[in-house]
């Protein structure tokens, strides 16, 4: 539960181990239950069911093979807003699953793509530090953003599916992503960012941070941040949000006073309910009132 609580140095990451280039897909399936790093479930953590959906394991063709990803719809009928969920750093564990299958239950078709699949299996790490220096590190942006576009076309495929109906919504690491996404794809009609890094991350293989492409942005994006996060300083988003008013976008940040990072995440000791079931409510209300 450290993570956000020191910098460290994205453009230095540890060797590997291992010995596995970049390019090679470490793991065929997204992962059962919650990733080992994030410990123990909380009694607080959200179970959603799947009566009344589709819900499991499909494969994303990309570039270079194929990757897994979390997908749940409804059962029955069609047109069904395309969701984009972008995972923790813990990967696509249970609770983004789930998370995935309570848009499925709203009418979407959501889908989670594994984005570390090439550099690491996270959610067999037991030290949150290994995850970001030896996984997350590595993990190139413009990678993460054909990945998505992977699974928009993919996704978009599907009879059931109206595709220019498109959202996405990201956590933590995701958070980050839905920026960059909604700067790389202006055909997102919606994001939402919860307590996603807006600065800080910059390598040569994560060249731009969102405070440096907010001037730019034509998407709405809605960014959903705890005060008492240790690691996303006031400053930064300060700075993202006067970048964010030359643009067009119509994006927001809406800070939650009191509440660490993490606080959506029902299976850790830094969720809040109230600030939760709210941020649930805005982001829902974000989606649905531009379209998706």
């Amino acid at each position: 539960m450290q993570y956000g609580l020191r910098p460290l140095d994205f453009g230095n990451p540890r060797p590997r181990q291992d010995g596995l280039s970049r390019r090679g897909f470490l793991t065929s399936s997204v992962a059962g239950g919650f990733a080992l790093a994030a410990g123990p479930a909380a009694a607080t953590t959200i179970t959603t069911d799947t009566e009344g959906l589709v819900a499991g394991e499909v494969m994303i063709p990309v570039d270079d093979g194929e990757i897994p990803a979390y997908r749940a719809m409804p059962a029955e009928g069609e047109g069904f807003p395309l969701l984009l969920v972008v995972q923790e750093i813990f990967g696509v564990h249970e609770h983004i699953r789930d998370v995935c299958r309570r848009y499925a239950k709203r009418g979407y078709c959501a889908i989670a793509p594994a984005m570390f699949v090439r550099q690491g299996d996270v959610s067999k790490m037991a030290d949150i530090d290994t995850i970001l220096s030896e996984v997350v590190a590595r993990v190139p942006d413009a990678q993460v953003m054909r990945d998505l576009d992977a699974t928009v076309a993919h996704a978009g495929g599907l009879a059931s599916v109206d595709a220019t109906r498109l959202g996405i919504i990201g956590f933590c690491w995701g958070g980050r992503t839905v920026w960059l996404y909604a700067h790389h794809n202006p055909s997102v009609k919606a994001g939402v960012a919860y307590y996603g890094l807006v600065d800080g991350m910059q390598s040569a293989i994560k060249p731009r941070d969102p405070v440096d492409i907010a001037a730019a942005l034509s998407v709405p994006v809605l960014g959903l941040y705890a005060g008492a996060d240790a690691y996303i300083q006031r400053d930064a988003l300060r700075a993202m949000r006067t970048e964010l008013l030359k643009s067009d976008s119509g994006s927001h940040i809406v800070v939650f006073p009191g509440v660490d990072h993490g606080f959506n995440a029902d299976y850790r000791p830094t969720y809040d309910e109230a600030a939760a079931d709210y941020a649930r409510k805005l982001a829902g209300d974000w989606l649905r009132e531009r379209g998706v």
